[in-house]
């Protein structure tokens, strides 16, 4: 029987050409408010990829997302947000995309289609069983993704996907498969909306659970985050000053500036 995928079939609204904008724009929402609905259903799964990679860090493993298109850029949107938001050195949670840097900002031919090209771009990262792995792949089936959870699997290394199709390859070649089934696009076939929104929220989950579990936050706050720019300087120095007890913004600010961090600005007080 063939494999069906429900993110192909045929969207339930028609002639979107003769909609007003109003229409257009109250109909994606109403479509776009059945995903964290559906990301629930998934929680247990998304909690049993999510601890082993919490233990595997802790170990000194390391995370890497791969994927290719949409799903391949949200995983490396979500790797390139750790260091800045937590401090985290930009070796320990690595997106790889299919066709390389160039696949961020325009689309390369053919790149998704090539079994073998995902398992050789992880070992240029000398991967090993320390290392988890996640498929990202809205239909499952894309077979860069395939051939790179199936080197992992021949290499001992953790694996876990994102998919949001049921019973799909990518998600029989995984360990701990996360499916989010959001149903057909509003656009037929366009997984860049409903799919991409589902893949983009379960990587925040996965990604800043990991944080908080190996210490990077404390209480609520990002203790840990790179003071980069202005507004995060602000941040900083109003959470130095209330963890600290100090009432002068220029002290709080210089000691923070000096400490290099939150964390350690209110440790020296």
């Amino acid at each position: 029987m063939a494999f069906e995928k429900v993110t192909e079939e045929p969207s339930r609204y028609h002639d979107l050409e003769k909609m007003s904008i109003q229409e257009i724009l109250t109909l994606m929402n109403r479509e776009d408010r059945t995903v964290p609905e559906a990301v629930e259903k998934a929680i247990p799964q998304i909690e049993k990829l999510t601890s082993v990679i919490t233990d595997k860090m802790l170990a000194g493993g390391r995370l890497f997302y791969i994927g290719a298109g949409t799903s391949g850029r949200l995983g490396v949107l979500d790797a390139s947000e750790i260091p800045p938001t937590y401090g985290m050195p930009f070796d320990l949670i690595i997106g790889v995309i299919a066709g390389g840097e160039e696949a961020i900002r325009k689309p390369i031919e053919n790149a998704e289609d090539d079994s073998e090209q995902g398992w050789a771009d992880l070992e240029k990262y000398d991967i090993n069983e320390k290392d988890v792995v996640i498929g990202i792949a809205a239909s499952g089936t894309t077979p860069y993704v395939i051939g790179a959870m199936r080197g992992c699997r021949e290499g001992g290394i953790v694996t876990g996907c994102i998919v949001c199709n049921p019973g799909s390859p990518v998600a029989a070649e995984a360990d701990y498969p996360i499916e989010v089934v959001v149903g057909p696009e509003f656009v037929t076939g366009s997984t860049r909306m409903k799919s991409g929104t589902a893949q983009k929220l379960v990587l925040n989950m996965i990604s800043t659970t990991v944080m908080i579990q190996i210490g990077r936050v404390e209480d609520n706050k990002m203790v840990n985050m790179q003071l980069t720019n202005s507004k995060l300087v602000d941040r900083g120095t109003k959470m130095v000053m209330e963890g600290t007890g100090l009432t002068d913004y220029e002290k709080a600010k210089a000691l923070l500036l000096k400490s290099g961090s939150v964390k350690k600005a209110i440790e020296s007080c």
